[in-house]
């Protein structure tokens, strides 16, 4: 067997996202006389060689080809288009393998969806992508985005809750021809990536643009990340969102994902009298709940409107934060059917092409659970109720 250059060993956990206690633990290395741990780190400092089922468990626990492992050294890392976000050093370096591991997964699944449309002879153009620039009008923007979409703003404030309301925005954007998915982990949430890393990510590509909303964010902000992820594919542009918006892109998408939810009359007519911070979070709280949006949206478009001061935005974006920390840590925790959630994370325009395509035998079952991110033997029952 050729010789194992350790330094892939160390980039394939690094790149998935693992910590060397925890891949230790994930490969069940070590025994009586060795620890996992002190086994794995003996492998990638090149003291010991790996054997071929240590290196099957290691491909399938960092999700890597079995081929990887016997390149000369690691490759390049995956490209993420571009990096809009603005976040500490921390946050960028503590997550970044896991980030670099779900970005190069929806980047496999974007491309065998789109030879799936064009082996179906499916695959069309979508004009929109790339058809707006950032010297244009917001206002002149969010109207071509919602008359492109036919979003009706009180059907979607209608809706009882704010996941319902997302689903009402999600319907219309797959059905311009956007993948739409909700997606914060590497299939476990043992791999959970932070809303603070990153809210969300888009691939501007003409024929299957896909985007995904961070699902480990607040439910109330999925809808405001599903338009911004969406400009940017009108923009034509592929990459990471998420942190302060400092850059002039983030800003814009901001921009236009807030007034089609939020209109300046409206919020001109809110406008509360100036009060403390806890009585000015209590009065967006109440108002945000009745219009299906979040918290930080509101007070963002009133820094805006300088109904607020950068201070007082500051503020109440701390709290809104800690309110969200103690609403997840109260949240009553059930036992969905782990289909029932994965069709969901998926979305119907993805689950729909798939059984079409898998019916017609363009799509293997292992490229289909390449897509769906699960198991082949597992596909023909997730797509069961598609």
């Amino acid at each position: 067997m050729p010789t194992i250059n350790p330094d892939i060993l160390l980039w394939a956990r690094e790149t998935a996202g693992l910590s060397i206690e925890d891949a230790a633990v994930a490969l069940r290395l070590g025994g009586a006389r060795l620890s996992g741990l002190d086994a794995l780190k003996a492998l990638e400092r090149g003291e010991r060689e790996p054997t071929r089922p240590q290196l099957l468990k290691m491909a399938k626990t960092y999700r890597r080809p079995l081929l990887t492992f016997y390149l000369e050294k690691p490759p390049a890392r995956a490209d993420r288009g571009e990096d809009f976000r603005s976040l500490p050093p921390e946050h960028r370096q503590e997550d970044a393998g896991a980030l670099d591991a779900l970005v190069r997964d929806v980047h496999v699944r974007q491309q065998l969806v789109r030879t799936a449309l064009e082996e179906a002879e499916e695959a069309q153009a979508h004009p929109f992508v790339g058809s707006i620039n950032l010297q244009m009008r917001v206002n002149d923007v969010a109207k071509k985005v919602v008359g492109a979409l036919g979003f009706d703003r009180g059907a979607f404030r209608h809706k009882r809750t704010v996941e319902e309301a997302f689903t009402y925005l999600r319907d219309l954007i797959e059905c311009t021809g956007v993948f739409v998915l909700l997606m914060g982990n590497l299939g476990s949430h043992h791999s959970n990536i932070r809303a603070e890393v990153f809210r969300g990510f888009a691939i501007a590509d003409d024929v299957a643009p896909f985007m995904v909303v961070n699902d480990q964010d607040a439910k109330s902000a999925w809808s405001f990340t599903a338009l911004h992820e969406l400009v940017h594919i009108w923009l034509g542009q592929t990459g990471i969102s998420g942190g302060v918006p400092e850059q002039r892109a983030e800003k814009f998408c901001n921009d236009v994902a807030s007034r089609i939810l939020l209109d300046d009359a409206e919020l001109d007519a809110f406008a509360p009298d100036q009060r403390t911070v806890d009585e000015l979070a209590a009065e967006i709280d109440q108002f945000a709940r009745s219009r299906n949006v979040s918290r930080p949206m509101v007070s963002y478009r009133m820094l805006q409107r300088r109904l607020i001061s950068l201070d007082q935005w500051r503020e109440l974006n701390g709290k809104f934060r800690e309110a969200w920390v103690r609403e997840r840590a109260t949240r009553q925790k059930g036992s969905p059917d782990y289909y029932t959630v994965r069709r969901h994370r998926l979305g119907g325009a993805l689950l729909q092409l798939v059984k079409r395509t898998v019916d017609e035998g363009i799509l293997t079952p292992t490229k289909a659970g390449q897509v769906l991110g699960v198991k082949p033997l597992n596909v023909a029952t997730l797509l069961g109720a598609a």
